[in-house]
């Protein structure tokens, strides 16, 4: 079990009530796209499993361990194995990237050599060959105020990939990215996942992406579970019921996506 939560409900101490009865759970090596309107409480869920936020109600488990049960010590050790890609990267502006990729591994390395990555970079081969990963390679020695919104995203991207996370959780990882670099992230980010055996849950307001890359589609409306299946068993009528809200529905709503492929239209199937 990767992870596992039961009614788990979260009330910021203003009243607001973000999350409510979620029961949700994830075997190791699961894919799982979260989708839903703006609001909807994806991002939210994603820092409740990676611990960033604990629940007011419920329990929840993660990679074995009870956050609210554990001591300071246990729960820094949990974080180390939970990656997280942020929609907007929290990079400092004038570090070098490379600094930003081996930042993955900070909490998996010893204190001296976290304090001697600060002075001269204790891995640049390894932050060199994530960089490539993510066509980035020759921007190593840049600072991270140089690049732009998309290149940023990749930079986080692949900090998680260096990091080698048990749980990866990824909050809008394409939302600066045009459709064909989008399309080839997310299917990098699922065949890393793949490939070792971790879990990978992303929040996603491209559908057709979710649709075609994932193999479970979990929908999330108002703070609770709207529907959670196999993506070959959600409905065009269950996604424009999610949506139902949304300005442009039928945008996000495609029956049959393609993208842009070195000038040719390709079906977003290409996931599988």
């Amino acid at each position: 079990m990767s992870f596992l939560l039961q009614e788990v409900g979260l009330t910021h101490s203003n009243g607001h009530m973000a999350l409510a009865a979620i029961t949700l759970r994830a075997q190791q090596g699961e894919n799982i796209a979260l989708i839903g309107p703006s609001g909807a409480g994806k991002t939210t869920l994603l820092n409740t499993i990676g611990t960033a936020l604990l629940p007011t109600q419920g329990v929840m488990t993660v990679l074995g361990q009870q956050p609210k049960a554990s001591s300071a010590r246990a729960l820094r050790q949990l974080r180390a194995r939970i990656g997280t890609v942020h929609q907007a990267a929290p990079i400092p502006a004038r570090q070098r990237v490379v600094t930003a990729i081996l930042a993955g591994k900070l909490g998996q390395w010893p204190v001296w050599k976290s304090l001697a990555c600060l002075i001269y970079p204790q891995d640049m081969a390894g932050a060199r060959q994530v960089l490539e990963r993510v066509h980035l390679g020759e921007k190593l020695f840049v600072r991270c105020d140089q690049l732009s919104g998309g290149q940023l995203q990749r930079i986080g991207i692949a900090r998680v990939l260096y990091q080698e996370a048990q749980l990866i959780l990824a909050d809008e990882p394409v939302s600066a990215l045009d459709p064909t670099l989008a399309l080839d992230t997310v299917q990098l980010l699922v065949k890393e996942a793949k490939s070792r055996n971790a879990t990978l849950v992303a929040s996603l307001h491209a559908v057709d992406l979710a649709r075609s890359c994932f193999d479970r589609l979990v929908g999330i409306r108002d703070g609770r579970i709207a529907f959670d299946l196999p993506a070959h068993a959600v409905t065009d009528a269950q996604l424009q019921s999610l949506y139902a809200a949304e300005t442009a529905p039928a945008q996000t709503v495609r029956p049959q996506p393609s993208f842009l492929v070195d000038g040719q239209v390709m079906p977003a199937h290409g996931c599988r």
